[in-house]
């Protein structure tokens, strides 16, 4: 049986995608080591379910679209910079949002209990909603230096009208994010 590595997520437009390359470059000059995200990679995670079969994810495709059918699109804004910390390095670095997010709460706690009904582990941890652009770095200096020498972040309004099926999967040394399914948001 063919298993296949998934998540729930929001996908961004190009054009976000590029103003946060931009940042993320501004960001990387500071930066001594670390693994940085590739840009066609920038999302929002809602819900990681770890390896499915075919017949877990037509499960998935209905309880998805049965949750989407009833959200309406919303629109949230990249709103800052932020860390979760490591024991040496700062394990992620990521983009933090603002706008509608009782309706991004809303929403993830509907898929991770919709999911945890079709057998995948429910979230241990509160839902903290950002976009991942790098991974185990170190910086030259304290990151709130550099968070001041950036200033403030508004890279316009991200509308949410639909939310993705991911397949992840390595390719050539290199982790690869591909949408196998969308559900639009039609409340």
């Amino acid at each position: 049986m063919i298993h296949i590595r998934t998540f729930i997520g929001i996908d961004l437009d190009d054009d976000h995608k590029k103003s946060i390359y931009d940042l993320q470059q501004r960001l990387r000059k500071y930066a001594i080591r670390g693994r940085w995200k590739h840009s066609s990679n920038f999302h929002l995670t809602l819900k990681f379910l770890g390896e499915i079969s075919m017949d877990q994810k037509k499960q998935i495709d209905l309880s998805m679209s049965s949750i989407c059918s009833v959200q309406k699109p919303f629109s949230l804004e990249i709103s800052e910079t932020g860390t979760f910390k490591g024991r040496n390095s700062i394990r992620v670095l990521w983009l933090g949002l603002t706008g509608s997010l009782k309706t991004l709460h809303h929403l993830a706690g509907s898929i991770d209990r919709s999911m945890s009904a079709l057998g995948f582990p429910p979230e241990r941890r509160p839902f903290t909603p950002h976009i991942t652009i790098g991974q185990d770095i170190i910086f030259e200096c304290p990151f709130e230096n550099i968070q001041d020498s950036i200033g403030s972040i508004s890279l316009g309004p991200i509308n949410v009208e639909k939310v993705n099926l991911f397949k992840s999967e390595q390719v050539q040394n290199k982790r690869v994010y591909t949408i196998i399914s969308e559900y639009n948001l039609k409340g």
